[in-house]
């Protein structure tokens, strides 16, 4: 299971909350749940230097919520958010709805499956040697405070003819305990030789106090 299924999938209700969070008849169903994969795409293409970590969507009968996380706020709000009031004119302009958009920083981005994702595709699409990028990453994590790191690199790794994978690990990941806080994320660099995955998993520590109250909060 832990090999195979989301981490963050199997752990909804208990260390991890719903990412979008809204309730729709069968017929609205499928019109807001494919809206808010392209809410997620177009905000990661648009604030690609942002370093966004996770996207949190929350719908209500008026009103459509986005709370974006990332380590560098300031690039998002701009001067006096001015760059935030063209987001959202930007969203309207895209979706035909007006969203409330807020920002909340990410303290510890070292420590976010997400921004270390993004940060091995940005090197590797610019020709950086992915073993590199992968030691950089794990390097950071641990030095952050992670009980355990690892990453998986796949595809024509350094042009080579034949797809390959490669992981690197330090630490543990026990994928199967719940209770575990668990960062995951996978992310595509695009190279002239083809595209390679990136997944990103991250042990944080295990969860006891706070357990009831986050699967509280996500109900």
């Amino acid at each position: 299971m832990g090999q195979k299924a989301n981490p963050n999938d199997v752990r909804l209700g208990i260390t991890y909350k719903w990412p979008s969070r809204w309730f729709a008849t069968k017929k609205g169903f499928a019109k807001n749940l494919l809206q808010d994969v392209k809410i997620r795409e177009y905000l990661h293409q648009k604030l690609k230097d942002a370093s966004i970590g996770r996207i949190e969507i929350e719908r209500t009968n008026t009103h459509t919520s986005v709370a974006i996380f990332s380590s560098k706020p300031g690039v998002i709000i701009g001067r006096s958010g001015t760059a935030i009031d063209d987001l959202k004119k930007a969203l309207f302009h895209k979706f035909g709805e007006h969203f409330d958009v807020s920002v909340k920083e990410i303290k510890n981005p070292d420590l976010d499956a997400e921004v270390l994702a993004e940060s091995v595709a940005y090197q590797i699409s610019n020709r950086v040697a992915f073993r590199r990028a992968a030691k950089m990453a794990v390097k950071k994590a641990m030095e952050a405070g992670a009980k355990g790191i690892k990453v998986e690199v796949s595809g024509r790794l350094n042009g080579a003819e034949i797809a390959r994978r490669e992981f690197f690990l330090e630490g543990k990941i026990p994928l199967q305990t719940f209770r575990a806080d668990i960062s995951y994320s996978s992310r595509r660099a695009e190279t002239t030789y083809g595209t390679i995955g990136i997944k990103v998993w991250i042990f944080r520590g295990e969860v006891f106090d706070g357990l009831k109250k986050r699967a509280a909060e996500t109900l």
